[in-house]
């Protein structure tokens, strides 16, 4: 009998075969599963060597021993060969060890392997905003030294408990006032606020914030007296620095203030450029109205924003030249408008002429200029006005964050999209735990085509404001253009405002290859959305390649004055007209063509920059 012959008797070939199949399943499930729970390469090198070690030892075993229905016996001892149905039920059992095999890298391939790939491409952008945080926290804490502030918001002392807006007025005025002092980083009242009634050591809130000292402080109002107590920490030794307490007329408030913005520019010793800023005074009777009607304006609600602006106007009744209240007045109005709340043209129109008007008191208030800049971008979508109402703001204010986050949008607006970026994160360092600055920031990384960037600040967003309107949507043509059509049909699922849920459906669906759901959708958010969504339908008929229909809804859109138009410059879902002849004329129409961009003189200033 030949060598082969014997093998075949006794079963090798099938032992060896049933042996690397069952060594390649094994493998294909180490590698499968071992990233799953941390492990690295090592034990899943250390398995493939094992069994490749126990080849040859079971090639031996098999020509020695023979598994029968009696259990393993010695091939010396038989002498039968191995029976045909003995030979197809081992064959059998190769067949099924090879399939299950097969599909595990099937598995692997089609299944596994796609969400590692995602989760480590999530983890690498997280990674990388991490890192990109750090750095512009190491960059301002180097350009500032330690000379940055948090105000925290001021205890109500008051038997009161209705008189938390007095409190709450007076820390954001200081917090406005300190943020005047240059070379002095003052955290934003968004982020200096999310602490208000939680039980946090100041050594927690330094570190949140990454600021060397704490202003906080209680207010104590009754009837026209008021007590003010504030005390300044040095957060890296939990050490007071200066207190005080102040008990005055109400009509000494701004005094007040004055006094504590220059104890803290003493304490710090801040080389000043200019005299202590000072806050713009009133009588107290408006002065008290006007901090609530901006307490109530925060709240962001339909009512606060009505009850605000009934106050306001009660303010501007007892002092008309208070540019401060027609400041905020212009401020509801544009929120009012925003939210639908109030006609957008009536808003809008309202908002200018209570700018104007606090310009005509105060022509050099910054926070007016920002106001009619926005109005510029928006209503009017006139980008060189809007540049130059900015640029002033920024002359005047240029630490004003929710100034440079506005400025931020024109220069999107604009094609500058890597300005663009530089004045995001400047916010994000200035505002860290604000969610709409990492919401800007997402979009802004969105539309330079920086997709895991913008998912990762998006994520971070949403940790801050689960809620938040348009940020799912956001986060969903994030996943979108990054290719992951599922993760972002996920994302557009969870997203609250039920048009923008439609919209981010139709683009992930399409993206999915399910065109005839698609097609349902689109006909759908057509018949119901027609009017006031043409801006966002006419991208989604880009996307989809309906290249007709997406110009005919972009002449709508202009027709209906959509502010959405303000990005349609940089708005990566209209990638696919870029090439079309039409583009460029319709650009040129609206005044937004790259020569017509380029010629719109916009700088940002140099102390913005150096900070």
């Amino acid at each position: 009998m030949s060598l082969f012959s014997e093998f075949s008797k006794r079963n090798v070939f099938r032992a060896g075969a049933a042996y690397l199949v069952t060594a390649w399943l094994l493998t294909q499930v180490a590698e499968t599963l071992f990233p799953l729970f941390g492990f690295g390469d090592t034990p899943a090198r250390i398995v493939v060597i094992v069994l490749a070690i126990g080849f040859i030892p079971a090639l031996i075993l098999a020509w020695a021993f023979r598994l029968t229905p009696e259990g393993l016996r010695k091939e010396s001892d038989l002498d039968v060969a191995l029976s045909p149905k003995a030979s197809r039920r081992l064959d059998r059992i190769i067949m099924i060890v090879l399939t299950i095999a097969l599909s595990v890298m099937a598995l692997d391939r089609f299944v596994l392997s796609p969400m590692r790939e995602t989760a480590q491409r999530a983890l690498i952008a997280d990674q990388l905003s991490e890192a990109r945080q750090q750095a512009r926290n190491e960059a301002m804490q180097t350009s500032i030294g330690d000379k940055s502030i948090v105000v925290l918001p001021f205890i109500n002392m008051s038997d009161d408990a209705r008189n938390e807006f007095f409190s709450d007025g007076i820390s954001e005025e200081l917090l406005n006032l300190l943020a005047k002092i240059p070379k002095l980083r003052v955290i934003s009242r968004t982020s200096a606020f999310s602490y208000k009634g939680k039980d946090v050591t100041i050594a927690q809130v330094a570190a949140d914030l990454n600021v060397s000292h704490v202003l906080e402080g209680s207010v104590r109002k009754a009837g026209d007296r008021v007590r003010i107590t504030a005390q300044l920490i040095d957060a890296r030794t939990d050490t007071h620095v200066w207190s005080e307490t102040f008990d005055r007329q109400l009509g000494d408030i701004f005094a007040i203030q004055e006094e504590i913005a220059s104890s803290v520019s003493e304490r710090l010793t801040l080389s000043l450029l200019a005299d202590t800023p000072r806050p713009r005074s009133t009588n107290p009777q408006a002065y008290a109205l006007y901090l609530q009607a901006r307490f109530l304006g925060n709240q962001g609600s339909t009512d606060g924003y009505a009850q605000a602006v009934t106050l306001l106007e009660q303010v501007l009744t007892l002092d008309p030249a208070y540019a401060n209240a027609w400041d905020a007045l212009a401020g509801n109005y544009l929120n009012q408008a925003s939210k639908g709340l109030r006609p957008w043209n009536e808003g809008f129109e309202l908002a200018r002429n209570a700018a104007e008007r606090a310009l005509a008191i105060d022509p050099l208030y910054a926070p007016a200029y920002a106001r009619l800049g926005w109005v510029a971008l928006l209503r009017d979508s006139n980008l060189a006005v809007a540049a130059q109402h900015y640029q002033r703001a920024l002359e005047l204010g240029p630490t004003n964050v929710r100034t440079i986050g506005d400025a931020a949008s024109v220069l999107k607006s604009l094609g500058r999209l890597d300005e663009c970026i530089a004045l995001d994160e400047f916010v994000v360092a200035r505002d860290p735990v604000n969610a709409i600055g990492y919401f800007n920031l997402g979009g802004s990384y969105l539309h330079a085509g920086r997709y895991d960037q913008a998912i990762a600040t998006l994520r971070t967003a949403l940790q801050l404001s689960p809620n938040r309107i348009g940020g799912y949507y956001q986060l969903g043509i994030a996943q979108l253009l990054a290719g992951d059509a599922a993760e972002s049909m996920a994302a557009m699922q969870r997203e609250p405002l039920a048009v923008l849920q439609l919209l981010g459906k139709v683009l992930a669906s399409h993206a999915l290859g399910e065109f005839d759901v698609a097609n349902q959708l689109q006909a759908e958010l057509i018949e119901q959305h027609e009017q006031e969504a043409a801006y966002n339908i006419a991208y989604v008929m880009a996307y989809r390649g309906q290249v007709d229909s997406a110009f005919e809804f972009l002449q709508q859109a202009v027709s209906n004055e959509d502010p959405g138009l303000a990005d349609v410059v940089t708005e990566p879902l209209f990638a696919n007209l870029h090439r079309d002849p039409r583009w460029l004329p319709f650009l040129q129409s609206m005044g937004k063509a790259p020569a017509q961009l380029s010629a719109i003189d916009f700088r940002i200033p140099l102390p913005l920059k150096s900070e």
